[in-house]
């Protein structure tokens, strides 16, 4: 009697069939159907994989912002430090707290392209010594005249174009006010839409020269600028690429 304790349902159903033709028959017909069952999960695993749920991207960590605590006000001084009011001065930011209108308007362009054609041609043609006038031949045919050719080229050429817009505008606040005068802001904007999130994240530092009269600065007055746009939810999903996927296009992948 043969034990099948720790078998497989279908390594016992083998080792149950007697050892006859029929026997064999069914046993190739049950490894087919095994073999065609890994090749059906596989596709499906395969097909799956771009619609796995992707972890969603966060934003990029904000600094907190620390403003400074205001002067406390000193009993009977006519002057109150931080509480003057300017009365010839146009309202642009330039104290930590105030806001301002940074407007975006950015656009990148890039392109390069290289090409590369080389060629080279080789010959040479030896003739064989002559004996009493007559080429040393066997059979009518010359035996040490050579001829040798060679031909190698090569052809290369490749192509790469990016471009990139962010248009829009994101009110920021005085988060610090540097020795030189200039002013270091920071402002966030979460937009919470229909099928998912939103975030702009906006830091860097300001000329005051460079604010417009309306309280406003475009971005590329921005120094040490960082600007991130991104989001989560289901639209952000849908555009990203299946982890299956990423590995055969990543560096990782042996094809």
């Amino acid at each position: 009697m043969t034990r099948s304790h720790g078998c497989s349902p279908v390594q016992r159903l083998f080792v149950a069939l007697p050892a006859s033709a029929g026997a064999a028959a069914v046993r190739a017909l049950l490894s087919a159907l095994r073999t065609v069952l890994c090749a059906a999960l596989a596709g499906v695993l395969v097909a799956g994989c771009g619609f796995l749920p992707h972890k969603d991207h966060k934003p990029d960590t904000v600094v907190p912002r620390a403003l400074a605590p205001p002067t406390p006000r000193t009993e009977g001084a006519i002057y109150q430090a931080g509480q003057q009011m300017e009365l010839f001065a146009d309202l642009k930011a330039r104290r930590v707290g105030d806001v301002l209108t940074i407007t975006l308007n950015e656009t990148t362009t890039a392109a390069k392209s290289a090409a590369t054609t080389t060629a080279k041609t080789t010959s040479a043609i030896t003739t064989g010594p002559t004996l009493f006038g007559n080429t040393i031949a066997t059979k009518g045919v010359p035996i040490f005249n050579t001829t040798l050719n060679g031909a190698d080229s090569f052809q290369g050429q490749g192509a790469s174009t990016q471009s990139n817009s962010l248009a829009g505008s994101l009110t920021v606040t005085v988060i610090d006010v540097q020795a030189n005068g200039n002013l270091v802001v920071q402002g966030d904007k979460t937009l919470k839409l229909n099928q998912g999130d939103e975030f702009v994240h906006i830091s860097g530092v300001i000329r005051p020269a460079d604010i417009a009269t309306n309280n406003t600065v475009t971005s590329d007055k921005l120094a040490d600028a960082h600007i991130s746009y991104s989001g989560k939810g289901v639209i952000n999903s849908a555009n990203q690429m299946g982890w299956l996927a990423r590995f055969f296009n990543s560096p990782f992948s042996p094809f």
